[in-house]
């Protein structure tokens, strides 16, 4: 894409790229097994593949709580400050769609990103009881090992935020695309190189 038209100024910080990438790739490897896992009910695999699926959500509540603290203590635009937009917020509810383009997370999709991190860490929670109560694994063990009583109380809401997770997805990539094809800024890289890009006319790029 050519970006004559445009100028690029550092937003995102090495370590927020690193989190951002290691949480979407925890991501994938957990709807990747969950949906294996489902494919191969009742055959030998599938407790392997639940086991792997366990495996990526340790990942995850890694990668979750590297960007929790890296929000406190990191640059200015890792912080939850950066994300937090009550006004862009109001204005899209009383149908004020166009925000003036802003360096950092976008003020619009800000609610949907904090919103994400609040089901990612429900699920965390879910997936951990799941892995005691179904598998017999994880730090929650020995207080709801078997207690299949309860899977019902954390597989609904589990299945819940993967059925919310997926439907970010969506629309984060058609969001990204709609960015670099028809709008013309690249936002798909800024998470890669740490540049965003604005068009040269805005004063404030």
């Amino acid at each position: 894409m050519h970006t004559s038209h445009l100028v690029g100024r550092h937003a995102y910080d090495p370590l927020l790229r690193l989190i951002h990438a290691w949480n979407a790739l925890a991501i994938v490897g957990l709807v990747a097994t969950s949906q294996i896992a489902e494919a191969v009910e009742h055959g030998v695999w599938e407790s392997a593949v639940w086991r792997w699926h366990i495996q990526f959500g340790y990942a995850m509540i890694g990668g979750l709580v590297a960007r929790l603290l890296w929000g406190f203590v990191g640059p200015q635009l890792a912080r939850w400050s950066d994300l937090w937009h009550p006004r862009a917020w109001i204005a899209l509810l009383r149908g004020h769609f166009s925000v003036p383009p802003r360096l950092g997370h976008d003020a619009r999709a800000s609610a949907a990103f904090l919103a994400l991190y609040a089901v990612l860490l429900l699920m965390a929670g879910s997936g951990l009881a799941l892995a005691a109560i179904e598998h017999n694994m994880g730090p929650l063990t020995a207080s709801l090992g078997d207690d299949s009583g309860l899977k019902h109380f954390f597989k609904e809401p589990h299945e819940a935020g993967f059925a919310v997770v997926l439907g970010f997805i969506a629309l984060h990539l058609g969001a990204l695309a709609y960015h670099r094809f028809f709008l013309r800024l690249p936002v798909d890289q800024a998470m890669v190189t740490g540049t965003q890009y604005f068009p040269k006319e805005l004063p404030h790029a």
